[in-house]
């Protein structure tokens, strides 16, 4: 398990717990053998806090991007973007892709939030991942101490962005009726 997912975790409840907002972020139980739905769930009845976060921490030294076929697992036949993406609109939860950029001994990390419709609709246009460019273009969150520290405006700056399930909610509407 990662130390990144538990520190998001940690930021987003430290957050929560600061600003008095009514949430909870909490980590998924991974098993071995078994398909995860995401990382991290975050629950609250306010929408832009209703969240599914995947998390996936890199050697920002190694690679040029987060690639879909290295970076993202196949379980039962289908890849982790599409299982992911399924599960996000069908909840209706806020999409997060997560991205630790690790640079190596003494050099500090940084964590950025992607809206996951900006990772899907990379996936869905047949690129080969996300490059750190654009990863970086997000600003990265603030860390003191060694840990990750999350505000209010991390979080709506992506929430809305790219909503999924209304996307594909008006792609599945009936067609109109004929006269």
């Amino acid at each position: 398990m990662s130390d990144f997912e538990w520190a998001l975790v940690g930021a987003l409840n430290s957050f929560f717990h600061r600003e008095n907002i009514n949430a909870i972020a909490y980590r998924l139980k991974q098993s071995r053998f078994a398909a995860q739905l995401v990382d991290i769930l975050v629950d609250s009845r306010i929408p832009e806090y209703y969240l599914a976060i995947e998390c996936k921490s890199v050697d920002a030294r190694k690679t040029k991007s987060l690639y879909f076929k290295q970076h993202f697992s196949t379980a039962s036949g289908e890849h982790q973007m599409s299982r992911e993406t399924d599960f996000i609109a069908r909840s209706g939860r806020q999409g997060i892709l997560a991205v630790e950029l690790r640079w190596g001994p003494g050099m500090p990390r940084s964590a950025h939030l992607l809206p996951w419709g900006m990772a899907a609709q990379s996936y869905d246009d047949g690129k080969r991942g996300i490059t750190l460019q654009e990863i970086e273009a997000n600003p990265p969150l603030l860390r003191r101490g060694g840990a990750y520290e999350i505000s209010r405006l991390d979080i709506l700056r992506i929430s809305g962005y790219y909503d999924i399930a209304t996307q594909q909610d008006s792609l599945e509407a009936d067609p109109p009726a004929d006269g």
